[in-house]
């Protein structure tokens, strides 16, 4: 559910007037033109036709929650394809290429952008970014378990496996993100990934989603 509360805070911006979604993603973040990504335009991320569905860098879990090092990876590698000339789910990158152009254009991370611009002014019980006094209110996640019939076992491993695109992009940078244990880890929970870690009540996010169609004065994200 996180992709589509940074596709809010996002717009917002759009409708602020600080991000515009035909100019390049370049213009906002110099850096992200290298390796031939310099005419990207920012709407290529919003629909997942960038062409940026996968980090190409080994990076550890440390530099992948540091932020920096993630962001420097995107920045400095070329696309997987032609921009604009497919479509592919940019299952983590979404989020951190648009959670970039956050913090370039209003000098806060996504994080502390949606806590003090919407949930916090909504009410909206919703964090990128788990505070630590919330720790405690989180529950665990349960994994899937590995599947028993051979057939889909294979089937996965066809789709989704460590070699495949959709698998690199589910799972990168460099296989770490797997459904499992770690994501009931305070370090997970802490980190900000605008893309996948967002943890929040169900009412808290359907407050958020309210917020961009209804009228009252009060409510009203976009």
């Amino acid at each position: 559910s996180t992709k589509g509360v940074t596709a809010i805070l996002a717009n917002l911006l759009i409708e602020r007037g600080l991000l515009n979604p035909d100019l390049p993603i370049a213009h906002y973040w110099p850096e992200f033109a290298a390796s031939g990504k310099a005419g990207i335009p920012v709407n290529m991320i919003l629909t997942h036709r960038a062409g940026i569905p996968i980090v190409d860098a080994p990076l550890t879990l440390d530099e992948r929650l540091a932020w920096d090092p993630v962001i420097e990876a995107i920045a400095s590698q070329k696309p997987f394809w032609e921009p604009g000339e497919k479509h592919g789910y940019h299952v983590r990158t979404y989020g951190w290429i648009l959670g970039e152009l956050i913090r370039r254009v209003t000098g806060m991370t996504p994080g502390t952008f949606l806590a003090t611009e919407v949930a916090g002014p909504l009410d909206a019980d919703f964090h990128i970014g788990l505070p630590e006094d919330q720790e405690a209110r989180v529950c665990r996640m349960i994994g899937p378990p590995e599947p028993e019939d051979p057939a889909l076992r294979e089937a996965m491993e066809k789709f989704v496996g460590p070699d495949t695109p959709l698998g690199r992009a589910l799972h990168g940078p460099s296989q770490l993100f797997h459904y499992d244990e770690m994501w009931n880890t305070r370090a997970l929970h802490a980190a900000e990934m605008p893309s996948s870690n967002g943890i929040g009540t169900a009412r808290g996010l359907a407050r958020l989603y309210a917020g961009t169609i209804d009228e009252r004065a009060d409510h009203r994200i976009l």
